[in-house]
């Protein structure tokens, strides 16, 4: 799974670090947290963004949203949302995300957004639901920008949520169990507007602490358990 920190993913971070340039190689110059960190100890960032599609060889940032979490506890004071300047039209995707043309005109030019997202982000996992899209984008963007991959350890809510409802043999999840609006009624958190960069940010942190919390009534949580 990508995310743990093993020798393979060490030689990444340090092959990509040794490339990196600029906001990128400030980042990496921050040890990340290591996989015996205690989840009472752990620091993360919940990201979310909004794009045009889903591939990154194609499609483009939107907006970024992200929230501190420290230990069981979310920073909202560190929270920030950022609508980015883009040079594209959103055509069908604005139906989910709700961005207009005239907002990504106005946007916060990428290099700065992406600087932003990875200050906040250095000593700490990135914390996302369906992880692979937040990591595919931004690693994208890095390396146009700064000559090198995002490698950056990782805790993904749709993994957990289908480990805690898959506890047995057919126990497969079922349709749509997974996504993240759906994942939340587990722990009776309340329904936000959907396809908001940071309050699908806000959402993915308040459904990680329902994670932990049910999982920690078996055994303590540590960042490796977290990702195995």
């Amino acid at each position: 799974m990508f995310g743990l920190f093993t020798p393979s993913v060490e030689r990444r971070r340090a092959k990509a670090a040794a490339r990196a340039s600029g906001p990128l190689a400030a980042y990496y110059a921050v040890p990340a947290p290591r996989p015996e960190t205690p989840a009472s100890e752990l620091a993360l960032l919940a990201i979310d963004i909004e794009t045009t599609g889903l591939d990154p060889r194609v499609d483009v940032m939107l907006s970024v949203g992200f929230v501190p979490v420290d230990g069981e506890e979310i920073r909202f004071s560190g929270a920030a949302h950022r609508v980015l300047a883009a040079d594209t039209e959103v055509g069908q995707s604005a139906v989910f995300h709700g961005i207009t043309d005239d907002q990504i005109a106005a946007g916060t030019p990428v290099a700065d957004a992406v600087e932003e997202v990875l200050d906040a982000l250095a000593g700490r996992v990135l914390l996302a639901h369906y992880a692979r899209i937040e990591i595919d984008f931004v690693s994208r963007v890095c390396e146009q920008l700064y000559g090198a991959p995002l490698e950056v350890p990782v805790v993904d809510t749709l993994v957990l949520h289908d480990r805690l409802v898959n506890r047995g043999f057919d126990d497969e999840a079922k349709a749509g169990e997974l996504r993240l609006w759906n994942a939340r009624r587990r722990y009776g958190l309340p329904v936000y507007p959907a396809h908001g960069a940071l309050t699908d940010a806000i959402a993915c942190a308040e459904l990680y602490l329902g994670h932990l919390a049910e999982a920690t009534q078996t055994k303590p949580q540590t960042l490796k358990s977290l990702q195995s």
